[in-house]
């Protein structure tokens, strides 16, 4: 019997998928939930140091944020 996955928190669906992985289905679920709520912002590849450092910090700073929230 399959565990109802829409009913499951992200942390409780992500532990179910790396626990089966051979569960297609609940990896597809998973997928789908996670990309549906991710940011649809993309960035350019960084091309200098000084580029690659600003990216480091924004990760850091988003980081935080989530920590906090």
């Amino acid at each position: 019997m399959k565990p109802e996955f829409s009913a499951m928190t992200k942390a409780e669906l992500r532990s179910y998928v790396i626990a089966h992985p051979n569960d297609n289905e609940a990896f597809y679920i998973f997928v789908d939930r996670f990309t549906s709520e991710a940011s649809p912002e993309t960035f350019d590849i960084p091309n200098s140091s000084d580029e690659i450092e600003k990216v480091e910090i924004l990760i850091r700073q988003k980081l935080e944020q989530t920590k906090t929230s």
